[in-house]
């Protein structure tokens, strides 16, 4: 557990301002994360990487020279919002490009593609690589859908070399990719983490056990095993990684970089004897072994277990591996000092979106508005820690603090957005944006996407009505199963979202009024979400896990069931004062 908290919720946030406190000399801040100190030298790629917070050293401590040009950090075990992502990467942008890379999360996948497409779209060349080392999370034949884990070192030095040699973003790109294709990790677990603020750990190991093929976020194991000897420990390993073997390998001549990960509670001297039986295994199995790295390079907060990584080498790639690096938590070899200027942390003002002209009908719909996603944010709050429990189960149990985050920002961006005069459909695509952006991860991305979307199709000329709005949720449903590309029965959100928009758009077109057609849409809603214990999640950071999941709701449709039953008792007392006015009359 964590025993230095002040406020859970600002954990990240002050840990990275701690770390930067540190580290003066080597970083800076930037919106959303941090960057080299120095300026990224001109018709030099950048590397930018990211994640979420509780893995230091990654991701943040792999910024430096050799290594990322920045960082993208996120919320605890969550992934960075697209707007840091983006923000980050227009830091350290030159006109070269940019690199995005990351371990393969759906969150981070999700928000790191929102950000490469609006760099793209501002004309800023960019390309992704997404790692996917770990052998236990899917087979051979499903490699796009691995995890990353502590393969990430391998693949960030690959390409941080390629572009210190001055290549272009294709062949950076290019670069990166091979190393993903040649890095293979697994990784056991002897406990669980607790998130800070938590007093309960995500997943527990029975004692006398151990859990194969954890995730780096509170995932637990997809098997348990008896808990071997430490030289059992490291053949299981050695065996694991050289039963799948990279196309174009032979073991026997082969070069490989190693690194033996700590995930936060086994200490060096531990990690020490594992290494002396691998390095005796890969040598009698013919392989070389360059430049071993053992210690804590990707944590689990205080999780006790390890992982080991084979970075199965190429001249070139090893040329890569063995190269000079310099950032706060990993260096080699002597970085010569470049003439790059040093420069300065940026300001980090709040910068509140630009209220436009609405209707006098609009700007009075604003605080109903505002009222709806305050109930949502309050509902939120009350079932957070249960939203996290239901997450943990098959999960990384962040979804309840996540969602915590996002609707609080919402409301008090709705609540500001109404002070200056915002109609109905900038109150929600204000608030969507500030929810995506302090939420991180997926449900993040998706929650702010469907705002904006409700709120772009409503507008700001006139009052909304039963029709625009439903309009307007089912542009949501069109925008969140676009970036989300889940469909009703992937165990997700979308299972309470779909039958919610149907019932809505249903029930409006019968002539109900938006209060009576939204209280029966959320309804159903619930119904579905609870529907939801029945199915096995086939998307998403439970899918390795979902077995653990049958019998268990997913989080995100039960807290979208919350937030539109909260909404509901909104509309129905905004209905019922108009009434009451109207009979008063």
């Amino acid at each position: 557990m964590s025993y230095v908290v002040n406020d859970p919720a600002a954990f990240a946030d002050e840990s990275t301002l701690g770390f930067i406190a540190a580290n003066k000399a080597l970083v800076r801040r930037v919106t959303g994360g941090v960057a080299r100190r120095s300026a990224t030298p001109d018709g030099q790629v950048a590397i930018v990487v990211g994640g979420g917070s509780g893995h230091y050293p990654a991701f943040a401590g792999l910024v430096g020279a050799g290594l990322a040009h920045a960082a993208a950090l996120g919320n605890v075990f969550a992934s960075p919002s697209s707007q840091q992502v983006y923000s980050v990467a227009k830091s350290v942008a030159t006109k070269a490009g940019v690199l995005l890379s990351y371990g393969n999360y759906a969150g981070d996948a999700l928000n790191f593609d929102l950000a490469q497409r609006r760099l793209i779209a501002e004309g800023i060349a960019c390309r992704t690589v997404r790692v996917t080392d770990d052998i236990f999370s899917a087979s051979v034949d499903e490699r796009e859908k691995r995890r990353g884990i502590a393969g990430d070192l391998a693949i960030f030095r690959a390409a941080a070399w390629a572009a210190e040699q001055g290549f272009d973003l294709d062949a950076v790109a290019t670069i990166a990719s091979r190393a993903n294709e040649r890095t293979r990790s697994i990784g056991v677990a002897f406990s669980g983490c607790t998130l800070p603020g938590a007093v309960e750990p995500l997943f527990s190991v029975p004692a006398g056990q151990m859990a194969v093929g954890m995730g780096i976020h509170g995932e637990p194991g997809i098997e348990m095993r008896p808990l071997p000897t430490a030289r059992e420990l490291a053949v299981f390993l050695v065996e694991s990684l050289l039963s799948e073997i990279p196309d174009g390998v032979s073991v026997n001549g082969a070069k490989a970089g190693i690194i033996l990960n700590g995930l936060g509670a086994v200490k060096s001297e531990e990690l020490f004897v594992i290494y002396g039986t691998v390095a005796a295994e890969l040598e009698a199995a013919g392989v070389t072994v360059i430049d071993p790295e053992v210690g804590e390079l990707v944590t689990s907060f205080e999780m006790a277990g390890v992982s080991l990584t084979a970075f199965w080498l190429d001249d070139e790639l090893e040329a890569a591996w063995t190269s000079p690096a310099y950032a706060p938590a990993y260096r080699k070899g002597v970085v010569a000092r470049g003439d790059e200027a040093d420069v300065a942390d940026e300001a980090m003002d709040e910068v509140f979106a630009v209220v436009g002209e609405s209707s006098d009908a609009s700007v009075a719909s604003g605080p109903r508005v505002a009222a709806v996603i305050e109930a949502i944010r309050v509902v939120i709050d009350r079932e957070a820690d249960e939203l996290g429990r239901l997450d943990a189960i098959a999960g990384d149990g962040d979804h309840g603090i996540g969602m915590k985050r996002g609707s609080l920002a919402a409301a008090a961006a709705a609540a500001e957005a109404v002070k200056r005069g915002a109609g109905a459909g900038s109150v929600l695509t204000i608030a969507g944006d500030e929810w995506a952006d302090k939420a991180g991860g997926t449900s993040g991305a998706l929650w702010g996407a469907g705002l904006r979307a409700v709120g772009e199709t409503v507008g700001d000329q006139d009052a909304p009505d039963a029709r625009s709005i439903a309009a307007g949720i089912e542009a949501a449903r069109a925008a969140i199963q676009d970036f989300g590309k889940a469909i009703v029965g992937d165990k997700t959100l979308v299972d309470a979202l779909v039958p919610f928009v149907e019932t809505l758009a249903a029930r409006v077109a019968d002539g109900a009024g938006l209060a009576a057609a939204w209280t029966d849409a959320a309804s159903v809603a619930s119904i579905a979400a609870d529907a939801t214990a029945e199915l096995l999640p086939r998307m998403g950071r439970a899918r390795p896990h979902m077995q653990k999941s049958l019998g268990t709701p997913d989080p995100g449709a039960i807290s979208l069931a919350l937030a539109m039953t909260a909404a509901s008792a909104v509309l129905n007392s905004s209905a019922q004062n108009s009434a009451d006015t109207e009979e008063n009359s």
